[in-house]
């Protein structure tokens, strides 16, 4: 969950290509109080601190696939062509497997939704919490690459050194006051490799990461990605069974102001998250 330097306050904003984020008023400049962080050095810590969590994950799942496993394999002119997504008439899963919908169709359409909806789940708060985590993987992934990884994914959420640089203690929590962020909003998909039992689909998103309240020093930032899961259709859903990710494509943000601690983390405790399907 990398994150780049678009939300950084800029004097060049006309004509420079850069845009910049208004601070809330009255907080000290800062947008979660305190004094104002300065130029681009907080921005950049956090690009490491925060992207360690992909290097991490994403070095785990080159080493344990298969094959090379790559989307690109498929020559451009037999690529399937993009469709929009759109409203299909057929209604959400009402299954679920671990908290996370499951029973997907055994289609094009289950499988776009089987991959959103992964995405929100892979990329959420309960990650980082052991038992949560290990329910999440064993009803996304395939079996076998379940367990494979399982150990592996233990070791990386639960680095102490990790953990407590994007502000988290030894068992994955915030301190007291503040609320950790971590949400993936799908925005599309589609279908770049179709097969009876064997699809691949890209999911475009925008990720929410950092702690809100007031003191944080790692406050919630957006970035955006998009990632090609590699499912495969066993017990009768659909389960991933290899995944790359990649940053983009990233829109260009609005001039708008940050919202306060407060309401940051009103927001996220508020508003639930979806179910996706077409």
């Amino acid at each position: 969950m990398s994150l780049g330097d678009e939300h950084q306050a800029t004097e060049g904003y006309g004509g420079t290509g850069q845009t910049r984020t208004r601070l809330p008023e009255g907080e000290g400049g800062g947008p979660y109080g305190g004094a104002r962080r300065t130029g681009r050095s907080s921005s950049r810590s956090l690009v490491t601190v925060v992207g360690v969590v992909v290097l991490l994950i994403a070095a785990i799942a080159f080493a344990n696939r298969g094959g090379d496993g790559s989307a690109s394999d498929t020559p451009e002119a037999d690529s399937p062509k993009a469709a929009a997504t759109a409203p299909s008439g057929e209604k959400p899963v009402g299954t679920k497997t671990g908290g996370i919908p499951s029973g997907f169709a055994h289609d094009a359409q289950g499988a776009q939704s089987a991959a959103a909806n992964y995405s929100v789940a892979l990329g959420s708060s309960e990650m980082f919490d052991t038992n949560r985590r290990r329910e999440i993987v064993t009803a996304v992934y395939a079996p076998d690459v379940a367990t494979a990884r399982q150990a592996d994914l233990d070791k990386a959420y639960s680095d102490p050194k990790f953990l407590s640089n994007i502000g988290l203690d030894k068992n994955g929590k915030a301190p007291a006051g503040q609320t950790f962020v971590s949400r993936v909003v799908p925005v599309g998909t589609k279908v770049t490799k179709s097969g009876t039992d064997e699809t691949t689909v890209e999911v475009w998103y925008t990720s929410l990461f950092g702690l809100s309240g007031e003191g944080s020093t790692n406050p919630v930032t957006e970035s955006w990605y998009t990632t090609t899961y590699q499912l495969k259709w066993i017990q009768d859903d659909w389960k991933v069974t290899d995944y790359q990710q990649k940053d983009g494509p990233v829109p260009v943000g609005r001039d708008q102001q940050a919202s306060t601690a407060d309401d940051m983390t009103k927001a996220v405790e508020g508003y639930g998250g979806l179910t996706y399907a077409r």
